[in-house]
């Protein structure tokens, strides 16, 4: 394969004034910017998931990463929450966000969609979609066509007037319309391909002047460029050969559910996954994530999918550097862009050795640079090559700039203590009207979907009057309530006396709660609350899923053997969405409509439906701040009525299913794979972002749902307290204190080291030289430091032969 028909986009350019023209190449799978081929990395970064403050020290760190570009998605529902009117404020602001990225002299990459999937609430498609006459969702109807391309115009047309495509001079030099609709095309049959034509026409009439991408869509369209995501994507092959290889999603962990283990990936398998893309003639990788952040508010979709989106990207949720991953990485994308001018325009070689190992040559004017993979998940692997063995460890790849020198082998936070307790007001969450009075907004004889309600409230209120007498045949001393629900969690009440919730686990939604209830003769109230967490984000016909109560709705009374059921689904039923709470304001700063109401008296513990209310003072410094939530059931918080989204402390994960030892990163990664925290609440941090504080006295906001204990919340400041290097033999270890100064060295290496259970342990083989001696003379009282993994630095070892590392464990 000539490599000269071949596109890397790495090198990084400074963005002007004047237009970049952007192309694909006819010669081959070749991008151009300005008529160069160019390699590029790029990284995912969501600007709803951070606060707009965060902004540039997030683009600055992927840029000091060796990123080039920024990827984000347009969220459709955040920005048009009610039909035709529209919100890019504050964290919404997507025009600031680009022109930071543009500041920082980055490009973009604009994933448009506008489905979104992102594990974000409804897959990014506001909820008021679903309730309009005639639709049907991603597929060819006039309806949400419509709908649709209003939406995508609006965003064309506002980035177009601030000039920000390349075309114009702005940083953003690939669209992206659909996402992944490939992967559930087939269960739209010909309409879904119709649908997906169409897309395409839309999207080149808007006439951006830059390429459109089309993720996971194999017969994508053309001119449409369809990319890869997964874990892997080193053997995708786009459908066009004079499209580029491209990778949009390079999944660098996974997402956290609600009663699910901690997933990692090891920065190990996420260089080898990458350093593979590039040896097979890759074009464009993007970190998906490359900073995750944080759902506020109601976002995060699933359903169940945690408050945190941490995802164990390189920049961890609160915008810290996730080491060894992200200097890991940074090292491989120095060495990928020296050499940039061969990869570009030299001719490729490939061979086989066998047993899964390869070979990759490029050669450009008399020079060559070297892949050496080995894919085998258990066996290293030895490479002779120019003369030369070089020992290539499994499930990993060596780069060889110059084919003699290995610069790089793919293989190879603490809180501080506990402030004073706060101090609590609460009041009850006022149930009466709905669980006695049966008061509501609506009434119908039926029950219906929780969407009715365009998703205003995670809480829907679904009662209904059943009239007995004690002739009636289903009269006993053994009645039950039978539900039927799919709204993730529900709260049955009977004449007011709270009988019973049952909850979802996570990938089975539907189930039925059953529980006894003592009926009176005459009228009875029945009322059921329905909570979701997040809806449905993923799937084919996902926006159809039913939400709520679909029924049926029994009483159940039994009489010895016979059984009689009674169907109130039919029923007179009477909704409404909220809690008075919510209606009230209660969680915002100084609340008028509750001020009278909070008391200080007899604070209740574990009481369902209660609101807790206390003051504190701004943690001081610039470090980054969490609320521990420990203790508490389920619910959502606020600080000074800014949310930080559903909480969920007392789901735990499961207590098996983590490994007894390190984790191995050869094989294959899978989200099952390296898991951790059993046993443990899924989340107990949530991220407090400095801009939700202000001078003097702040307010915090719980809404306790299942009933919980605040006297263990508190608020403290996420510190690096230690960091961590490591390097393989001939690279440099890189260390940093994030701004503070290395304060101690607990443990240095040379030799073949291992990490166990999170415990630095010194392995079979040692250098000569003391590497604890070396590293504190290079790197105590530094903010950072760089130091050789050599002989000339450490000294000889006794390692026969085996492959050599040095690792480091520092205090800041």
């Amino acid at each position: 394969m000539d490599s000269g028909k071949t596109c890397f986009l790495l090198s990084l350019l400074a963005l002007s004034s004047m237009a970049l023209a952007i192309d694909v190449s006819h010669d081959g799978r070749a991008i151009t910017i300005n008529g160069e081929r160019k390699i590029l990395i790029s990284g995912s970064i969501h600007y709803p998931r951070s606060t707009a403050e965060m902004w540039p020290d997030l683009i600055n760190k992927a840029k000091e990463g060796g990123l080039d570009t920024i990827e984000t998605y347009v969220f459709w529902n955040a920005h048009e929450p009610i039909r035709r009117q529209y919100d890019f404020s504050g964290n919404l602001d997507l025009i600031r966000f680009l022109k930071n990225v543009q500041d920082a002299g980055l490009y973009a990459v604009l994933r448009i969609g506008p489905y979104v999937c992102a594990e974000w609430n409804y897959g990014g498609f506001p909820v008021w979609l679903y309730n309009l006459p005639d639709i049907e969702i991603r597929t060819a109807n006039g309806v949400f066509m419509n709908e649709m391309q209003n939406f995508t115009t609006l965003i064309v047309d506002m980035v177009q007037q601030e000039k920000l495509f390349a075309s114009q001079g702005g940083p953003i030099i690939l669209a992206q319309i659909e996402n992944e609709y490939g992967n559930v095309m087939k269960s739209y049959g010909a309409a879904g391909k119709a649908y997906i034509e169409w897309c395409a026409n839309m999207a080149q009439s808007l006439n951006i002047g830059v390429p459109w991408i089309m993720c996971q869509q194999d017969d994508a369209p053309q001119p449409m460029i369809n990319t890869c995501n997964g874990w892997y994507c080193d053997q995708f092959t786009p459908n066009n050969p004079n499209s580029p290889k491209m990778w949009t999603e390079n999944w660098t962990g996974w997402f956290k559910n609600w009663g699910g283990l901690d997933p990692y990936r090891t920065a190990e398998d996420l260089a080898f996954a990458v350093a593979r893309f590039y040896q097979n003639g890759g074009s464009f990788q993007n970190y998906y994530m490359y900073h995750g952040g944080t759902n506020f508010g109601r976002t995060a979709g699933g359903p169940y999918i945690t408050t945190s989106y941490d995802y164990n990207a390189p920049l961890d949720e609160y915008g810290n550097l996730n080491q060894p991953k992200y200097g890991h990485l940074k090292q491989l994308h120095e060495v990928l862009k020296s050499m940039e001018k061969i990869l570009t325009y030299g001719d490729i070689n490939a061979t086989d050795l066998g047993n899964s190992v390869f070979t990759t040559v490029y050669t450009f004017n008399g020079t060559s640079a070297c892949f050496f993979g080995n894919a085998n998940e258990t066996s290293d692997a030895t490479v002779t090559y120019g003369g030369n063995q070089y020992n290539v460890p499994a499930w990993s790849v060596s780069i060889l700039p110059d084919c003699v020198n290995e610069a790089y082998n793919t293989a190879k936070k603490p809180i501080e203590e506990k402030p004073a307790p706060l101090e609590w007001l609460w009041l009850a969450e006022y149930t009466d009207d709905t669980t006695l009075l049966g008061d509501g907004d609506i009434s119908a004889s039926r029950l219906i979907d929780q969407k009715a309600t365009n998703d205003l409230s995670d809480y829907f209120w679904y009662m209904t009057t059943l009239h007995l007498d004690q002739n009636d045949p289903i009269w006993s001393n053994n009645m039950t309530l039978r539900v039927n629900a799919s709204g993730q969690i529900m709260h049955a009440f009977v004449n007011g006396e709270f009988i019973g919730s049952q909850w979802a686990i996570y990938g089975i939604f539907n189930y039925v709660f059953e529980k006894e209830v003592r009926l009176v003769a005459g009228d009875n109230q029945i009322a059921i609350l329905s909570s979701t967490v997040g809806l449905q984000n993923y799937g084919a016909f996902f926006d159809t899923i039913q939400t709520g109560i679909p029924g049926p709705v029994e009483i159940i009374g039994r009489n010895g053997d016979e059984k009689i059921v009674k169907d109130l689904s039919s029923h007179v039923w009477t909704y409404k969405a909220g809690l008075n709470g919510f209606d009230g304001g209660f969680f915002t700063a100084n609340s008028p409509n509750a001020s009278s109401l909070w008391q200080s008296e007899n604070l209740p513990l574990n009481q369902m439906m209660t609101w807790y209310k206390t003051t504190f003072q701004t943690p001081s410094g610039n470090d980054p701040v969490v609320v521990d939530l420990l203790g508490l059931g389920k619910g959502e918080a606020w600080v000074n009525g800014n949310s930080l989204g559903r909480y969920w402390p007392s789901y735990l994960a499961p207590e098996d299913g983590c490994p007894d030892g390190p984790c191995d990163y050869r094989g294959a990664y899978s989200n099952s794979k390296c898991v951790s925290n059993c046993g443990q609440p899924t989340q107990r941090w949530y991220h407090v972002p400095r801009s939700f504080f202000k001078d003097g006295d702040n307010e915090l906001v719980l809404f306790e749902e299942f009933g919980g204990n605040p006297s263990q919340v508190n608020f403290q400041t996420v510190v690096v307290g230690k960091v961590y290097g490591n390097a393989h033999e001939n690279n440099e270890m890189e260390l940093s204190c994030h701004g503070k100064p290395i304060s101690a060295i607990n443990f240095a290496s040379f030799g073949d080291p291992k990490r166990i259970e999170g415990k630095f342990v010194k392995g079979t083989c040692e250098s000569k030289k003391d590497a604890l001696s070396i590293i504190k003379k290079a790197c105590v009282g530094n903010k950072s430091c760089k130091i050789a993994a050599t002989d000339n630095v450490f000294g000889s070892t006794n390692c026969s032969g085996a492959s050599k590392k040095l690792m480091v464990e520092a205090i800041c």
